[in-house]
């Protein structure tokens, strides 16, 4: 106390100018103490809460985890192929290939095909090959995969949940499922693989404004109530964005996050890398990669936007006017969603007479994803999902503004429709472990590289769990 008392008379002593000289200086010092203080302090995003289903919340909700099973009937198949034979076809301008969407000629190849050749009854059973399950959860049925690891004594069992996207579904990770849970590695991985609600077997949102924070906060309970506390996430496209969300609710529970797809402004650094990434890139962060996937800027962002953007300023506005023709029609529906499976692929398949979607895809994987919507008439709910996630501005949005604390990895696939490099991702994601440059593959990772994925996603956790 003496001490302070020194201080404080010393003080008094100084003249005018001199106080304020301190003054100013001591809370000079104090503001940058705060705002590093400030930077470094781990934010989250409030849980919230939320119902969703019919009628009132209930005074006692049922908490019970039930066996599901896809199936059809032969009605269904039935009514399906009416509706493809009844398709009404318009000529494609020549030479016109994928630019003005879904070639019909094209089209017409894949009608045939699934009207005599596509088995949905045997897509069903080997959907059906792992477990399927569903939990009611805010008032909403939520349908999962949750495929059991069989280690051996030496492997350590890591549970991992997978988010899919639109317009995916939980089928896309098939391929990737037994490469992690049937892995020679020292770890292996317990999947848990939940549907959207609105995508898929998920049931659709009865209310408006359910978005990915709601999603993401009925995914952790999903993961509370199978008795995980602690796991690792994967996604891309709206997964990526479901379980960035995950993490900034909950950074205790989530040990990792494994992205293929980042959504990240970059703020002025970025603009400064617009500006002058392209002649000297070591200045603002980028490497020789970045440069070769990110210019000539204009092409490879603006440009894609405008000619690539049309159907999401649709489903962000009005998803129900075009969801009541793609609802009704099976042939629309394969038109509007595969032709993001083509382009975002790769966007120079969109000079190929086919769209190149057999290059990456066989016709029956496509067809399995365009039956998963057709048969749980699910395309309209999971189109508003866009709405319901754009009805603020993004800046303006609580979770825009929270950085993502948990570890983080990301793998970077070429031919992703557009390119965020490391340098912009850190100012929102503050603790990166990987960023991989993948050597192939586009949007869909987990359908087209499973086995790139499936080794990022192996690397990544394994770096973090070795920490």
């Amino acid at each position: 106390m003496e001490t302070l008392q020194v201080l404080w008379d010393t003080f008094l002593e100084l003249d005018a100018v001199w106080c304020r000289t301190v003054v100013g200086a001591v809370a000079a010092v104090g503001i940058l103490a705060y705002l590093l203080v400030r930077r470094t302090q781990v934010k989250t995003v409030p849980l919230g809460e939320g119902w969703w289903g019919e009628g009132e919340k209930p005074a006692q909700e049922d908490d019970k985890v039930y066996p599901f099973e896809v199936t059809t009937s032969d009605e269904e198949i039935q009514d399906l192929h009416q509706r493809i034979d009844r398709m009404r076809y318009t000529e494609p301008l020549r030479d016109s290939k994928f630019n003005y969407g879904f070639n019909s000629n094209y089209l017409k190849q894949v009608a045939s095909y699934w009207r005599h050749q596509f088995d949905w009854k045997k897509q069903v059973a080997m959907l059906n090959k792992y477990p399927h399950f569903k939990t009611n959860i805010e008032g909403l049925d939520v349908h999962f995969v949750h495929v059991r690891a069989r280690p051996r004594p030496d492997q350590k069992v890591i549970p991992l949940m997978l988010v899919h996207g639109w317009p995916g579904c939980f089928f896309e990770f098939y391929k990737v499922l037994p490469l992690l849970t049937e892995g020679t590695q020292s770890i292996v991985f317990e999947v848990i693989c939940p549907s959207i609600p609105g995508f898929g077997y998920s049931e659709a949102p009865h209310k408006q404004g359910f978005n990915s924070l709601d999603a993401a906060r009925i995914f952790l309970k999903l993961m509370e109530r199978l008795g995980f506390s602690h796991f690792y996430l994967q996604g891309g496209d709206f997964g990526s964005v479901v379980t960035t969300n995950m993490a900034q609710m909950k950074p205790e529970c989530v040990k990792g996050l494994h992205l293929n797809m980042l959504s990240a402004s970059g703020g002025f650094k970025a603009l400064l890398s617009i500006l002058i990434g392209r002649y000297v890139p070591s200045w603002v962060g980028l490497t020789k990669e970045d440069v070769e996937r990110m210019f000539p800027f204009y092409d490879k962002y603006i440009g894609v936007l405008l000619q690539e953007g049309g159907y999401f300023v649709i489903q962000a506005t009005k998803p129900d006017t075009v969801g009541c023709g793609v609802n009704d029609s099976p042939l629309g529906l394969a038109a509007y969603i595969l032709e993001k499976f083509s382009t975002a692929t790769n966007l120079e398949y969109r000079d190929l007479d086919d769209g190149g979607l057999e290059r990456k895809f066989s016709l029956d994987d496509l067809l399995t994803v365009i039956m998963v919507y057709w048969s749980s008439a699910s395309i309209v709910s999971s189109m508003r999902f866009y709405k319901e996630n754009m009805k603020s501005s993004p800046g303006k949005k609580l979770e825009s503004k929270v950085g993502i604390y948990v570890p983080t990895g990301f793998a970077a696939f070429p031919n992703e429709v557009t390119h965020i490099p490391k340098s912009w991702a850190e100012v929102r994601y503050r603790d990166f472990r990987s960023y991989t440059f993948m050597p192939s593959g586009g949007h869909f990772a987990a359908l087209e590289e499973p086995q790139l994925l499936a080794n990022d996603v192996y690397q990544f956790v394994k770096t973090v769990e070795e920490k």
